[in-house]
């Protein structure tokens, strides 16, 4: 069941990554869903249709992922 509205994912933290980006892909099949190391350099821009997993050196999710 997908749910449009939802906008983070913190039951995901501490998974493994690629484990959260399909969990955000079953709740919001319309994201772009990029699984990165916590340390990356990323863009500052808001994009209501992106969600970024940072994840730790183990390759589990670091912090709460959220569109944008």
């Amino acid at each position: 069941m997908s749910d449009n509205s939802k906008t983070s994912w913190p039951e995901v933290e501490g998974l493994p990554g690629e484990v959260a980006k399909q969990k955000i892909l079953l709740d919001r099949p319309d994201l772009q869903v990029d699984v990165l190391p916590v340390d990356s350099i990323v863009t500052t821009d808001f994009d209501i249709k992106r969600v970024r997993v940072f994840v730790n050196k183990k390759g589990n999710v670091a912090k709460v992922p959220k569109v944008g």
